[in-house]
């Protein structure tokens, strides 16, 4: 019998399950669907030969995890690359804004605001070795580098508008700020959206978004790779539906939406715990669809055709608008629009001069509406033609994708609304959130500190407080 049992192989399960069996222990995995990787799967899901990412592409977090730093990539056949701009913004028809990798390259290209860029995320770029292991850790504390952390968290508790406009003069340079921040999946004139534009710009700066070639199941084969290696287990096409259908274990690991750890737990949890799983919050969902493309998106600004990100959303107002639409329970007509295209960087993707991209945008909760007559005018907008060089596409509303990933609650990606009290409370406040009411039964999904992304330090974080509560391990 293992000594722990894992449930989930999303790239957080995967993390919680490697860390374990780095220290010794036997560990199984159960992953409900035929492939592991939960949000980093691929498939040709419009013609033969087309790679697509089904939820994740863009491993902005990817090597500067704590966590996924410590696994030998090129042993495990995985290889990272970077487009040559990270991220661009459509501002107008004919005019983008790029964040290139440079820091000086970005401020130069933002005129007069250029020195503001510089004076953001400079010093963020610069402490990075003491604010990642701090954003990316159990819980927001004070850590021995209290003035790196004050010089992030002052501007991070702002909202993103509000910050756009104190600290930039003119359009670029808010635009910028403020499609960063979208990826938040909040209102960005909620308080704190701030953090993540600076977060992810920091990102950015430091590591270029990469993508990995060959699609993002590379990476969750990389992970069960790592696993095996370690004698671990994973039994894909197995799903549980309760504690009695898992093998006795000293400690049960749980990468699930707080909605299924609840169902799955049964009767092992009750009073204020279950009732804080059962009402945890859901945020914003996704439509999503996936193109195959007879050569690359044809961008009336040519600079936009360089970046693996592009965001669809004009002026940063335009952006604000779209958002709190969504958290209104409405969409716009023009939303904003979140384009990857991974295979102008990575040919792999697609045979021949094909390409490929994906682009989703956020709707409300479980929404039933059908955003691509949306998605591919706001694209059109910006590249007209584009749908000239569409050969097949592939659409996945809100109900979809929960039934592809069982923890995309309503179509929310993240497995949870990550407003400021769910980032304290996620998903409950606890000193240990990762650690269940329950003896050996602990929640890894990423329902839990540091939340949504392709990162593993859920997974990584509530192994380790497994090891030390239930086998007095320490690491």
């Amino acid at each position: 019998m293992p000594d722990a049992v894992v449930v989930g192989a999303g790239p957080n399960g995967l993390a919680a399950a490697i860390t374990l069996a780095r220290a010794g222990l036997s560990v199984t995995v159960f992953e409900a669907a035929e492939t592991a990787g939960g949000g980093a799967r691929s498939a040709e899901l419009t013609l033969p030969g087309y790679i697509h990412d089904t939820c994740s592409t863009v491993m902005a977090m990817g090597r500067l995890s704590p966590f996924l730093k410590t696994i030998d990539w090129a042993e495990r056949g995985v290889e990272f690359i970077r487009p040559d701009v990270p991220v661009g913004h459509a501002l107008a028809p004919d005019h983008g804004v790029v964040l290139f990798r440079s820091l000086e390259e970005t401020a130069e290209g933002l005129g007069r605001d250029g020195a503001a860029w510089r004076r953001l995320m400079g010093p963020l770029v610069r402490d990075a070795d003491r604010l990642i292991p701090w954003l990316m850790g159990p819980t927001v504390r004070v850590t021995r580098h209290p003035i790196a952390q004050a010089r992030f968290g002052m501007p991070a508790l702002l909202p993103a508008t509000t910050l756009g406009r104190a600290w930039f003069r003119e359009a670029p340079a808010r635009a910028l700020l403020a499609g960063l921040a979208g990826h938040s999946m909040l209102s960005i004139r909620r308080p704190a959206t701030a953090a993540f534009g600076m977060v992810l710009g920091m990102m950015a700066h430091l590591d270029g978004w990469p993508v990995v070639r060959g699609g993002a199941q590379r990476l969750a084969d990389g992970l069960v790779a790592e696993l095996v290696a370690l004698g671990g287990t994973v039994e894909t096409g197995h799903r549980i539906a309760s504690l009695e259908e898992l093998p006795p274990a000293r400690a049960v690991l749980l990468d699930v939406a707080p909605r299924h750890a609840a169902e799955i737990a049964g009767d092992r949890l009750a009073g204020r715990y279950r009732r804080a799983l059962e009402g945890f919050r859901y945020g914003a969902g996704v439509f999503k669809l996936d193109w195959a493309l007879s050569g690359p998106i044809p961008w009336k600004d040519p600079s936009l055709a360089r970046a693996g990100t592009v965001h669809l959303g004009g002026s940063s107002d335009e952006v604000a608008a779209s958002e709190a639409a969504v958290e209104r329970g409405r969409v716009t007509d023009r939303p904003f629009t979140l384009v990857v295209q991974a295979s102008v960087c990575d040919p792999s993707r697609a045979p021949g001069s094909g390409q490929t991209a994906w682009a989703y945008c956020h709707v409300p909760n479980d929404s039933s509406i059908d955003m691509t007559d949306r998605i591919e005018a706001q694209i059109e907008r910006f590249a007209p033609g584009f749908r000239e060089v569409v050969l097949a596409r592939a659409t996945r509303s809100p109900a979809q994708m929960e039934a592809y990933d069982a923890n995309y609650i309503g179509g929310d990606i993240n497995t949870g609304k990550q407003d400021l009290r769910q980032q304290f409370a996620r998903p409950v406040l606890r000193r240990d959130p990762y650690a269940m009411p329950a003896k050996g039964l602990y929640l890894c999904s990423s329902a839990t500190p540091p939340g949504g992304g392709v990162h593993g330090m859920c997974g990584h974080l509530a192994a380790r407080s497994a090891l030390r509560r239930e086998f007095g391990i320490r690491i």
